[in-house]
């Protein structure tokens, strides 16, 4: 099963890709973990990619598609694939499209985890996380059991900048604009399946299954 995973900051996208993965036993492929195992390989590509990130430059779409073919070459994508993060762009999902078809496969479903933006932003801007073991935190939804102590260490815990409410609510409305090309692309083309995210985790992932089963 080919699938691809949308979703916008904070609609809990990633645990929806492990339930995903531990269902159907397909490799869950982000971004980040195909450029840093091709520079960690020291493959053509991977040195490429390094050149640029090490500059704090893009990585060129041709070199970004060329890592993601070498992925999804790999032996663990014979079932299938769960790509994260990728495409990010218009111009990267008709490259991802010619890719597929070039390898003689196909899209079997692009899965979209929708959350008004209202309640991502109180969900990001919610979050705490602990400075030194890294443990994440929710002031509604998972809280620590003393306000603003870390569990683990008793640590106190930190809001990141990145989740101070005016700066949560660019990345959204930027990450908005870059996403509903890529939706209407998909939705198009008859790929894309649109599934409530802000309900429980559990129903969020029986809903998900559910619309797989039909695939």
């Amino acid at each position: 099963m080919n699938l691809i995973l949308m979703g916008l900051p904070g609609a809990g996208k990633g645990t929806q890709a492990e339930k995903i993965v531990e269902k159907y036993g397909i490799p869950h492929i982000s971004t980040g973990d195909m450029f840093r195992l091709a520079i960690k390989e020291g493959t053509e590509l991977g040195n490429k990619a390094k050149s640029f990130m090490d500059k704090g430059e893009l990585v060129p779409d041709e070199v970004t598609i060329g890592i993601v073919k070498d992925r999804l070459s790999m032996d663990d994508c014979e079932k299938g694939f769960l790509l994260d993060g990728f495409p990010r762009t218009l111009e990267q999902a008709t490259a991802l499209d010619e890719l597929l078809a070039e390898m003689g496969q196909e899209l079997d479903s692009v899965i979209h985890v929708d959350v008004e933006k209202d309640e991502l932003v109180e969900r990001l801007t919610g979050r705490r996380i602990c400075p030194k073991c890294g443990a994440t935190y929710h002031v509604i939804f998972n809280p620590p059991k003393q306000e603003g102590v870390c569990d683990k260490d008793g640590e106190a815990l930190i809001q990141r900048k990145d989740d101070q409410p005016e700066t949560v609510g660019n990345r959204l409305q930027v990450n908005l604009e870059q996403t509903q090309p890529m939706l209407d692309f998909y939705r198009d083309k008859g790929y894309l399946v649109k599934i409530d995210g802000a309900q429980e985790i559990d129903q969020v992932f029986l809903d998900i299954d559910e619309k797989l089963k039909t695939i």
